[in-house]
């Protein structure tokens, strides 16, 4: 039977009806992407003067900025969707209170847009580099995270194949740092915190890693550091969620980062799949006047639509158990 379950962390219903995946065109798969085409590729290693002066760079054996000999290389978006903040800018409040109507409200969106080229390979995804590239990746990740803890709340995601919104198929990352806490943030914020005032100081998500490891119905894998789980209301077939085995509310902070474990995580999915899907994922870190959170990471594959009754609700139609995602993935 379906069952309509909702996500502990985020209160977000998913209808699970796993039945409809045995309908026709309804098995989610991926085709193999094209190769990146080096001399296109504004990202690759020797093309440093195709994009912006660097922010910050990973260079083993020393070298001048904005020069080849790089492992992780940050930049600034070339077309940013925030911009600094201009000397003079209004408050919010000034804003809001100086407009003619209170329905159509706008202010400058302020705040820093940076891009994390996450390796010099031209490849399309995390999964398709060494284990040891990808943690250097992660770290440079904390790295930004922590130049903006100023910031109300930093949202660092990575977009994996056009299907899922990248521009540019070499793998990246994005860096929004914001000057608000949006509103996804600031529910998931007050569910951990009424969670607390409810169970005399426990952390959701620490509890919530408890339980899972307890049932182990949806555990996919575990390490020193982490635990990879397929999400009880998992919103899209394949879902995961990377959690620390030890709770800590920043994922910035000095402690794991459970970067061997994302690359076993996506590592996976390519596996089970054929190819590394489309995906988005980011990293959930504390915004602002969160007393009591804890990060994690999230990965969801793009393989199937997301449809009018998403659009129109904001419920989700997953067609994959995440105890079957999870079975499939232990055993790839």
């Amino acid at each position: 039977m379906p069952e309509l379950r909702i996500d502990p962390l985020s209160g977000h219903k998913t209808i699970v009806a796993g039945e409809r995946s045995r309908r026709p065109g309804g098995e989610p798969g991926c085709a193999p992407p094209e190769p990146i085409d080096r001399e296109r590729d504004p990202f690759a290693e020797g093309h440093e003067d195709r994009t912006p002066p660097e922010l910050q760079a990973m260079r083993p054996g020393g070298g001048a900025p904005n020069s080849p000999g790089w492992t992780v290389r940050v930049v600034p978006n070339l077309y940013p969707a925030l911009e600094p903040p201009q000397a003079g800018t209004p408050r919010r409040e000034e804003t809001a209170a100086r407009s003619e109507s209170q329905l159509f409200l706008s202010r400058p969106a302020a705040g820093a847009h940076e891009v994390i080229v996450n390796a010099p390979q031209p490849v399309l995804s995390l999964a398709e580099l060494p284990v040891e590239q990808v943690i250097a990746a992660v770290e440079m990740w904390r790295e930004r995270m922590r130049a903006h803890a100023a910031s109300a709340c930093v949202a660092l995601i990575v977009n994996e194949r056009r299907e899922a919104g990248a521009s540019l198929p070499h793998t990246h990352a994005q860096l929004y740092a914001l000057d608000f806490v949006p509103p996804a943030l600031a529910r998931e914020r007050e569910r951990f915190g009424a969670y607390a005032t409810r169970t005399m100081g426990q952390n959701l998500l620490g509890d919530l890693v408890a339980e899972e490891v307890r049932r182990r119905e949806r555990i996919v894998a575990i390490d020193e550091e982490a635990v990879l789980i397929a999400p009880f209301a998992s919103r899209l077939p394949f879902q995961l969620m990377l959690a620390p085995r030890t709770t800590r509310a920043r994922f910035e902070d000095e402690g794991p980062s459970g970067a061997a474990l994302l690359h076993d995580g996506l590592t996976r999915l390519a596996r089970h799949l054929g190819s590394s899907p489309p995906l988005n994922m980011w990293v959930r870190t504390a915004p602002s006047g969160a007393e009591h959170f804890c990060w994690r990471i999230d990965v969801l594959p793009r393989l199937t639509h997301i449809a009018g009754l998403e659009l129109s609700t904001d419920v989700n139609l997953n067609i994959v158990a995440p105890e079957h995602a999870a079975a499939v993935l232990r055993e790839a």
